[in-house]
């Protein structure tokens, strides 16, 4: 509990959308395994140092609870969630266990560092001409709708054969798939059933003419070896990378931005030295302090964390934000170092279910930054960081906007 017997709810706001609750020092000193309210009113365990964090990130006994898993806190009040937020157990893809790692070693092919490197020359391209557009409309101009937004969904849709054209219906899927308490539970199962048809005749349109995407690669090894992925599987992948392939990315495009110009200094020291941009990069996603409501772990046995036994049916949120400034892990947590290394953050998880796409952030991460400080030098935000506007209601966290001048 806090020092105050008060209980702590979730998601906790820093005071400004950079900064980090002060609570979190607070919980890593004196009590790292805490009791916390969801949204929905269930209650949960907040876990806030590193290593307590990775170590059950890193247990493959333990994943996303769903809403099979006796007792598991749910995050969205009254059910309205999307199927990321409340673990819809109708999802196909399998949590735990040998047929997990089946699916994510066929699925994991397709994002190698060779596959990455060739996709940067197309990224840097599209990136250019984002922000050629961007000034051409005049300043001052919100970077995230300008280049945060679309530079993920191009970029996934091409991953995954799907039209861009169609990409602000992705975002209304992806909110409707995050949902915590944006959207009433109608509207979000509307959205998800809107969804769902859209991709399952996206999936018949590509098994009736496969190309080299993703998607085609994973019909093409089941009809091959007849030990691929189901029908249903397949529809829950495509649905998890395209809202993953974009929405996170597109959130930390914003964020590491207005990191990097929240201290001049920090950009002008990346004008002077770009081979700083890769640990700029790494460091912006430590320092995340708006990175959402953590990622959930159902306990299927008994563990002792910290000290303390939680028992098996206990719902652990893990506090990555928090565990990534945690000073036992980290010298000078708080500062962003841009020449840290290693730089062991927790940002994409750990183990057996750390992202899937993390090649590919780091990828268009590092291409935009090159891009914006080649083409964008004397980029600055147009607006105080306090008043940066922050995504609410969905699981991740962000910024809404990002207005810049140049």
């Amino acid at each position: 509990m806090a020092d105050n017997d008060q209980i702590l709810r979730l998601p906790m706001p820093g005071p400004t959308p950079l900064e980090p609750p002060a609570e979190w020092e607070g919980l890593r000193r004196r009590c790292p395994v805490a009791d916390v309210e969801l949204p929905s009113g269930d209650r949960a365990k907040f876990l806030s140092r590193y290593d307590d964090v990775r170590a059950i990130l890193s247990d493959p006994r333990f994943a996303r609870p769903t809403a099979a898993d006796e007792g598991a806190a749910r995050i969205a009040p009254e059910g309205a969630g999307g199927p990321a937020a409340d673990g819809d157990s109708s999802l196909a893809i399998p949590q735990t266990g040998e047929r997990h790692q089946r699916w994510r070693r066929r699925v994991s092919k397709y994002f190698t560092a060779k596959r990455m490197a060739q996709l940067r020359p197309a990224m840097a391209r599209t990136a250019e001409a984002l922000i050629d557009d961007m000034v051409a409309q005049g300043q001052p101009g919100d970077l995230k709708a300008a280049l945060g937004f679309p530079l993920p969904v191009y970029v996934i849709c091409d991953i995954l054969g799907v039209p861009a054209e169609d990409r602000d219906r992705f975002s209304h899927w992806s909110d409707a798939f995050l949902n915590v308490t944006r959207l009433s539970g109608e509207q979000s199962a509307a959205s998800q059933a809107e969804f769902t048809a859209y991709m399952s005749a996206h999936i018949a349109a590509t098994r009736a003419e496969p190309g080299e995407d993703l998607i085609s690669m994973l019909i093409k090894e089941t009809a091959a070896d007849g030990a691929g992925m189901s029908d249903a599987e397949l529809l829950t992948t495509a649905m998890g990378l395209l809202v993953a392939g974009h929405e996170t990315t597109a959130n930390m495009i914003g964020k590491m931005t207005a990191m990097l110009l929240a201290d001049r200094g920090r950009w002008e020291r990346l004008l002077e030295d770009p081979s700083l941009v890769r640990g700029a990069v790494e460091e912006a996603l430590r320092l995340d302090a708006n990175l959402g409501f953590g990622l959930r772990r159902y306990l299927t046995e008994d563990v002792e964390v910290a000290g303390e036994v939680l028992p098996s049916g206990t719902t652990v949120v893990c506090g990555m934000p928090s565990a990534n400034r945690d000073e036992r892990a980290f010298d000078d947590p708080d500062d962003m170092v841009l020449t840290r290394t290693p730089n062991p953050h927790l940002t994409f998880g750990a183990g057996p279910h750390s992202c899937l796409g993390q090649a590919l952030a780091r990828t268009e991460l590092q291409v935009v930054l090159e891009v914006m400080l080649r083409k964008l030098p004397g980029l600055r935000l147009a607006v105080p960081v306090e008043e940066l506007p922050r995504v609410e209601g969905l699981l991740v966290g962000g910024l809404t906007a990002v207005p810049v001048r140049w």
